[in-house]
């Protein structure tokens, strides 16, 4: 490891230490971490102070932080909600989605605006469930109808541009792109399938793995481990996206332990949330070209402006006939129906992703993918900001009244 990587790594650790104490300083915490993660990202990267880059070392770390991003994303999805009333809606609407941004990006396409199309219709209509998980689980609304719904769209804003990257900007072709793909999922399947006899056949291992679990040998986090890697491995065999196997490992993971387990979360978090996912989020902020994103400002409102229309306007309209699995609980509000399109339309990760093909095929720019991947940032900054003040005064508005004063009788 050379000296520069050596010192590269400080100043993101720095970075990685600085970012939740300055959103510890803000009130109310109004600034999501992520955001200020990006922002020291911009600072140290090489379009500013220039005192960080990404070598290959970093680049390592930095994919095992975007696959633990979304591994994480994967064991928050329970296979009840995607199949159930409510995940078919979210399937439903984010196909419209993308139809959508087919269209509004080839008719501006038509301007010479923008290039790479597909690209930038898939990056639009993402969500970034990664992203969001720690402003959920924060705000404690994963729990409730409202995340859960979330979690929903979410899943289908992360596994559905994945897919459609997969098959529409990959260089071998649509077809051969599908059946690489259906290959890859029969093959996470049998990795489900042996995970599952493992556990319900050999007692032994399970008396192993438990009683080594809270000791130096850490079984449950290097079987978990092993699981990540091993499924990443496997998708870039198939010359799919890692994010792939990384969703893939969430969802048997979940599978495994569908009642949870709290032990292994809160050391999986140690690990994701203290080293892995800040890295990811800061080179992500190294690789923004700020003086791309000045020279055309107006590229920027536009893919902020096209994320909400393709994203967040589908999944507020859906919202309105959301009424649970049951199909028998209460509507949403006007409120939560805002906060659903504006959590939906939240997008960074996969915008990333997406860049980073289309930079490599040469479709894209570097120049229009840091002001896409900008736009994915402003997104992260204002979205859940105001999603979470839409939320602040819906509970202002039902707030019970004060008590009556002693002698008053009470309303009837």
């Amino acid at each position: 490891m050379s000296a520069t990587v050596v010192t590269s790594l400080f100043w993101i650790t720095v970075i990685a230490v600085l970012a939740p104490l300055v959103a510890g300083l803000i009130r109310k915490r109004r600034i999501p971490e992520v955001v200020l993660l990006l922002v020291g990202g911009i600072i140290i990267g090489p379009h500013a102070l220039d005192i960080a880059v990404e070598g290959p070392e970093i680049q390592l770390l930095r994919e095992l932080g975007l696959g633990m991003l979304f591994l994480l994303a994967g064991y928050e999805i329970k296979t009840s909600e995607l199949v159930g009333r409510e995940g078919r809606r979210a399937l439903y609407t984010w196909i419209c989605c993308l139809a959508l941004a087919f269209a509004v990006t080839f008719a501006i396409g038509t301007t010479g605006l923008i290039s790479a199309e597909s690209a930038v219709a898939i990056a639009m209509c993402s969500t970034a469930l990664g992203t969001l998980l720690p402003i959920l689980r924060d705000s404690g609304m994963l729990e409730g109808r409202l995340g859960l719904t979330v979690l929903n769209h979410g899943a289908f804003g992360e596994l559905g541009p994945v897919i459609a990257m997969a098959v529409l900007l990959s260089a071998r072709g649509s077809l051969k792109s599908a059946i690489v793909l259906v290959i890859f999922a029969v093959a996470a399947v049998v990795v489900w399938l042996i995970s599952e006899h493992l556990v319900a056949r050999h007692h032994w291992l399970t008396r192993v793995v438990s009683a080594g679990s809270d000791t130096t040998a850490q079984t449950s986090v290097r079987i978990t481990v092993l699981l990540l890697v091993g499924l990443m491995a496997l998708a870039y065999a198939f010359d799919l996206d890692t994010i792939l196997g990384a969703f893939a490992a969430g969802f048997i993971l979940r599978r495994m332990l569908p009642d949870g387990d709290e032990s292994i979360e809160i050391k999986l978090d140690g690990i994701a949330f203290g080293l892995l996912i800040p890295i990811f989020f800061i080179t992500s902020g190294m690789a923004i070209d700020i003086s791309a994103v000045a020279a055309e400002p107006w590229v920027l409102v536009v893919f902020v402006a096209m994320i909400l229309l393709v994203r967040g306007v589908p999944v507020f309209v859906a919202a309105r006939w959301d009424r649970g699995n049951s199909g028998a609980g209460p509507p949403f509000d006007l409120r939560e129906r805002v906060q659903l399109g504006l959590y939906s339309a939240t997008g960074l990760p996969i915008i990333v992703a997406v860049t980073g093909v289309a930079v490599a095929s040469g479709d894209m720019s570097a120049g229009n993918a840091s002001v896409l991947v900008t736009a994915g940032a402003v997104t992260v900054l204002v979205l859940p900001l105001a999603a979470s003040i839409v939320g602040a005064r819906g509970k202002k508005s039902v707030a019970p009244a004060p008590a009556s004063a002693e002698g008053d009788p009470p309303d009837q």
